[in-house]
């Protein structure tokens, strides 16, 4: 069995023991603080020998495990391990030195994937297109200023110019993605509406929203800034 699907298991046996509710309850109150199985029964207001099962299943699952009281040793106390709840994050894109966005155009999505991904994270971006629009299209130059964004100013290019075997190429768009099928092929496919078919201000905030939320949930968080010097 590959790692990937080891993982998709521990994955799996994680949230078959998270899905009573009395287990969610006991590692809610754990993540706040260590706590005996007696005092996890008396706070949750359950039977004690069902607080032991429950303990037992998510103690087998890995999320929580049992310690001896310093003070009385005859004390056991149930701590979260908050490694394993870490495990339940899914799978996050592929390290490449450069994400490029593919669109068709490449005067909206694209370029705003981009922009979004080398302001999350700090790190190389750039966009391309399969048919190259004469210019950005003016509304994603709007909506990319309203939210703080630079488009990159050489404007709309080729694939052919851009891409090289190191990117990680990601089509933004239905047309780019069925469409490269050559050396050039996309590793990942974001089915983001094209806004420039709708013209209007709302489709191409409604684009914006969607790359963002995506790039934000997926891609690795950027460099912690350095640190502020006292004056």
């Amino acid at each position: 069995m590959s790692t990937e699907r080891q993982r998709v298991g521990e994955r799996a046996r994680i949230h078959a023991a998270l899905g009573d509710p009395a287990r969610l309850a006991i590692v809610d109150a754990l993540s706040l603080g260590d706590a005996s199985p007696g005092e996890i029964a008396h706070d949750l207001a359950l039977p004690t020998n069902l607080v032991a099962h429950h303990v037992k299943v998510l103690a087998a699952a890995g999320l929580v495990e049992r310690t001896r009281s310093e003070a009385d040793r005859r004390r056991t106390y149930l701590r979260l391990r908050p490694e394993t709840l870490g495990l339940l994050a899914g799978p996050r894109l592929p390290d490449a030195d450069r994400v490029v966005f593919v669109c068709t155009h490449n005067s909206a999505r694209s370029q705003l994937a981009a922009a979004l991904w080398a302001d999350r994270t700090h790190r190389p971006a750039a966009s391309a297109g399969t048919h190259p629009a004469p210019r950005v299209h003016p509304r994603a130059v709007r909506v990319a200023r309203r939210h703080g964004l630079r488009l990159n100013p050489a404007g709309p290019a080729h694939v052919a110019d851009v891409v090289t075997d190191q990117d990680l190429v990601i089509a933004v768009c239905d047309n780019a993605h069925e469409d490269l099928t050559g050396a050039v092929r996309p590793r990942l496919h974001w089915s983001v509406p094209d806004p420039v078919r709708a013209g209007t201000d709302a489709a191409f905030e409604a684009a914006y929203a969607d790359l963002a939320g995506r790039i934000e949930r997926l891609a690795p968080p950027g460099p912690p800034a350095p640190p502020v010097r006292p004056a």
